[in-house]
């Protein structure tokens, strides 16, 4: 049996929720490189996976991205 795990989307209230950030500090840290990069869902509306944040909340200080 197979279970198929969904990663959900995150919306910025609920990523700031979950990371105590600032908005600011958020695009600043995304810029930065030391956060994952949003999805964008449509042209004016996007989001966070939510298995990137939850890795990030484990180790911040080690986050880095590679593209």
């Amino acid at each position: 049996m197979t279970t198929d795990t969904q990663d959900r989307i995150l919306r910025i209230k609920a990523v700031l929720d979950r990371t105590g950030l600032s908005r600011s500090t958020l695009y600043r840290k995304i810029e930065r490189g030391e956060f994952p990069k949003q999805i964008k869902l449509s042209e004016r509306c996007a989001g966070w996976r939510e298995s990137a944040v939850n890795q990030w909340l484990k180790n911040p200080m080690f986050f880095s991205v590679t593209d």
